[in-house]
């Protein structure tokens, strides 16, 4: 095979993985996809509980447990590896997009814990990769709120099975064939909304940030919001909850009616005249 063609089939699997986020591999079959991607998807594991006692390695080369990041706040958990030569990078990116403009920040609101699905990768790759995406973010406190890690075979195939990220490897190109998306946990790491793609809009990242903090955290505006939409897994998106929505602007109108006609009354008896005395 020509580099031009291996550099194809690389770019070619990346992109199939993109599309192929939420297929069935029956689905894929179907279609005559390579083989390579038949069995790629993500499967929506909603309500379910991450290992928290998955081994990691951090960007410092330190062993830690995924559960070290669990507790305090929600986790945005992504899977990548970090020599991926387009997805990953799409991935990554789009994050960084949707956290440049949002008010919310990694190690406040909520964290984020990439792992790498490559255990052949190494802390030094993730400290080199965390260092770049940190430097495009431009938010430098953020860095505390942001791991990038690595794992064995074992950690790494524990963590995706529980998080239905399927993804295989290609041997002829040496290249990662994954679905494009990422999920995010509970406090309790729990698994509580899936992202697709590789851009995220960052009122559907807020709400689930919020939903999954349970209220505890964003304003009054966020929480009538949080009521007002609701997520969709299919799409991995929030949409008006129609309903709610009706039943919403159906209370405003009542209180509006209610404070109308008791404004009414009350001028009626400003203007009563006083009653006269007798004699």
């Amino acid at each position: 095979m020509t580099a031009r063609a291996f550099s194809a089939k690389a770019a070619a699997l990346a992109a199939l993985g993109c599309l192929l986020a939420g297929v069935l591999p029956a689905a894929a079959e179907e279609t005559g996809l390579p083989e390579a991607v038949r069995e790629v998807a993500i499967d929506q594991r909603l309500g379910e509980n991450v290992p928290a006692d998955a081994v990691l390695i951090d960007e410092e080369g330190r062993s830690v447990r995924l559960g070290d990041y669990l507790g305090r706040r929600p986790v945005l958990l992504n899977f990548v590896y970090y020599e991926c030569p387009m997805l990953c990078t799409l991935v990554l990116n789009g994050i960084v997009r949707t956290l440049r403009t949002m008010d919310f920040e990694p190690g406040r609101e909520f964290d984020i814990v990439t792992v790498s699905i490559d255990p052949r990768e190494t802390p030094e790759l993730a400290r080199r990769k965390k260092a770049l995406y940190m430097a495009t973010y431009g938010r430098d406190r953020a860095a505390a709120g942001w791991h990038f890690t690595t794992a064995s075979r074992e950690s790494i195939e524990r963590l995706t099975a529980a998080a239905g990220f399927r993804y295989t490897y290609d041997q002829e190109t040496g290249q990662f064939a994954h679905a494009s998306g990422i999920m995010l946990l509970t406090p309790q790491g729990r698994l509580h909304r899936y992202f697709y793609g590789v851009e995220y809009a960052p009122r559907d990242l807020r709400l689930g940030v919020i939903d999954a903090a349970q209220g505890r955290i964003g304003s009054k505006v966020d929480a009538l919001l949080l009521y007002c939409f609701h997520y969709d897994p299919v799409t991995g998106r929030y949409g008006l909850a129609v309903m709610r929505l009706v039943r919403l602007s159906g209370l405003g109108s009542a209180l509006a009616i209610a404070g109308f006609v008791a404004f009414m009354l009350r001028r009626d008896r400003r203007r009563a005249p006083a009653p006269r005395e007798a004699g």
